[in-house]
């Protein structure tokens, strides 16, 4: 994990390096502190030197300057490199992402993907902080103040050896049974992430049923397990100071005893034993040996949240697609035929077993410049079928011919600009409606816009807006209804000059006589083009020149309207179930 996590240090090495020097330099400059001051009482204050204290007094000065000198350079390249890293992080994690299908998606959901680019990414933001700052620091204020204090008095300094070992089992335990119980929580977190996303996006329909207290229940248990669990893990970690005290209060009681008979042993005379000053510096080196195994014990609670932010982070970078460019792919989409060749397909498991075919020896050809209807019902694959085209999920059997070759050999980028989906969830970004349409062509002329909005019958209600098309579209389209939004997205799609549109139940907000206008648009305007209809109402696509009937998976008839009204029992069905009381209104999904 740490191999794969500090390739993307990048720009920042340099900066990551200077931070451990700044810091070993600064803790050099702390540990010269208590031996200037032992060398201040012994050689000035006790003996009443002035030009002694003077002179020490200066060197102290001067190592203090020095010690803040290189802590605030040290705190200034951490936080340039910690700031760095995750920004490289998140970058690199968000353009894989963009590099996954939908199958590599399914695995992971959006709360989770999104809890990995913020509250992970700041966890190991966090940690390597401290790993460039006090990794280095307190190591190295522990070694230092270890071998000065033994240049002072080995035999007293053998307190200290004596109490590593305990602290050192004691964290140990510590941090062996507060590791699951993080990993818990990031767990949680992902649950929690999706409740939100899901109620947030649900707005609308828990205001309309009156769930809100339902789902403040749902957040408020969720919430309440990761509080829970962080107590749990803090309950443990917080062993680790009194018995950090423990040692500490222990260390200074038997130097200050010792110390205090070696110096009477002496007469206070360094050359024959211990001195009050080097008794002090001691003292010193306690304080510093100890902060420095507690801020070693604070790098090991933080390290042990990073490894499991890490390992999930680790888990995005390393996921690869499972859809890639042939190496010698074609560029070029000869037109827009399509033939289903005894195609199979069945959405994956992560355990490498496929679950049920969602499609089942489908077998369809469709020539270039037709316009075809998808007709069935609710779980009859109609999405999952259209899908295959564009190569967003690869069949598991059979294969998808687009201008008589095998989609699994074109370049994946030269296929999907030849073939437009409107989806079945239509979605907007914020910005202007012009942003907007110029995903579909980001070169586009204004007259493009518009002719593009006239064939999707969009043309007359932005005209009507007080900005036209430079108007601001919200997050999601939130502020333009559902039927202006199915339109603008179709006017998107146009946009790109596809030689395959599919609309995925694209006119399912418009009225009937839109639908109508916008499907004599595209017979008048793109005859050449490819259109596939996937509908509710048998009104969308009774026109076309053939309908496919879907029922499981499977294809249960192909025809036209008037021959699967005479022939096809499930069209025979819907088409009664929409016109027994005279309103042409989707029946079936």
């Amino acid at each position: 994990m740490i191999k794969k996590l500090s390739a993307y240090i990048g720009e920042y090495m340099a900066a990551t390096i200077l931070t451990p020097l700044m810091v070993t330099l600064e803790a050099v400059m702390e540990i010269l502190i208590p031996l200037i001051m032992a060398d201040l009482i012994d050689k000035g204050i006790d003996t009443g030197n002035m030009s002694a204290i003077t002179g020490y007094g200066l060197l102290l000065l001067g190592a203090a300057l020095l010690a803040l000198a290189f802590g605030v350079l040290s705190g200034r390249f951490a936080a340039v490199s910690s700031s760095g890293f995750a920004k490289n992080l998140r970058q690199a994690m968000f353009y894989k992402v963009q590099t996954y299908s939908f199958s590599n998606i399914d695995h992971f959901s959006t709360a989770s993907i999104v809890t990995r680019l913020t509250t992970d990414v700041s966890n190991i933001q966090n940690a390597f902080h401290m790993m460039t700052r006090i990794a280095f620091r307190a190591p190295a204020m522990l070694i230092f103040a270890l071998a000065a204090s033994f240049r002072i008095d080995a035999e007293m300094s053998m307190i200290f050896v004596a109490v590593l070992p305990v602290l050192g089992l004691g964290m140990f335990l510590i941090i062996r049974k507060v590791y699951p119980i993080f990993n818990t929580v990031f767990r949680n977190y992902d649950k929690l992430n999706n409740v939100v996303q899901e109620n947030l996006y649900a707005m609308r329909v828990v205001k309309s049923y009156n769930r809100q207290e339902h789902e403040t229940e749902k957040f408020r248990k969720m919430s309440g397990a990761i509080c829970r669990d962080f107590v749990t893990a803090e309950k443990n970690m917080m062993l680790s100071m009194p018995l950090m005290q423990f040692c500490m209060y222990a260390c200074i009681l038997l130097i200050s005893w010792l110390g205090a008979r070696a110096i009477l042993a002496s007469g206070n005379d360094a050359a024959l034993g211990l001195s009050t000053g080097e008794l002090l510096s001691l003292i010193t080196y306690v304080m510093q040996i100890l902060m420095s195994l507690m801020m070693i014990s604070m790098i090991i609670v933080q390290l042990t949240m990073a490894k499991a932010s890490g390992d999930r982070i680790v888990e995005i970078l390393e996921e690869e697609s499972d859809i890639h460019n042939p190496e010698h792919s074609v560029h070029e989409v000869k037109d827009g035929s399509v033939v289903f060749d005894h195609v199979n397909f069945a959405y994956g498991k992560r355990d490498g077993h496929r679950g049920q075919n969602a499609l089942s020896d489908i077998c369809l050809e469709i020539r270039s410049g037709e316009t075809v209807g998808i007709l069935g019902g609710t779980g009859s694959s109609k999405s999952t079928l259209v899908q295959m085209i564009p190569r967003l999920y690869d069949v598991t059997g059979g294969r998808v011919l687009v201008g008589g070759v095998d989609v699994r050999e074109y370049d994946m980028e030269a296929l999907r600009k030849q073939v437009a989906m409107v989806l079945q969830k239509n979605v907007l970004f914020s910005g202007t409606i012009k942003e907007n349409l110029r995903w579909g062509n980001e070169n586009a002329s204004d007259e493009e816009l518009r002719r593009v909005c006239r064939l999707a019958c969009a043309d007359e209600f932005i005209q009507d807006m007080e900005q036209g098309y430079d108007t601001m579209i919200e997050q999601g389209g939130t502020n333009v209804s559902g039927g202006q939004r199915q339109r603008l997205c179709i006017a998107r799609a146009l946009l790109a000059h596809p030689k395959i549109l599919i609309l995925d139940d694209s006119t399912s907000a418009v009225d009937m006589k839109t639908d109508a206008l916008i499907r004599r648009a595209f017979a008048e305007e793109i005859p050449d083009t490819t259109k596939i209809i996937i509908a509710q109402r048998v009104a969308s696509v009774q026109d076309a020149d053939k309908i496919v009937v879907l029922d499981d998976g499977k294809i249960a008839a192909v025809g036209t309207h008037e021959e699967l009204l005479a022939s096809n029992g499930i069209y025979q069905e819907v088409y009664r179930s929409q016109n027994r009381t005279g309103l042409e209104e989707g029946g079936v999904a």
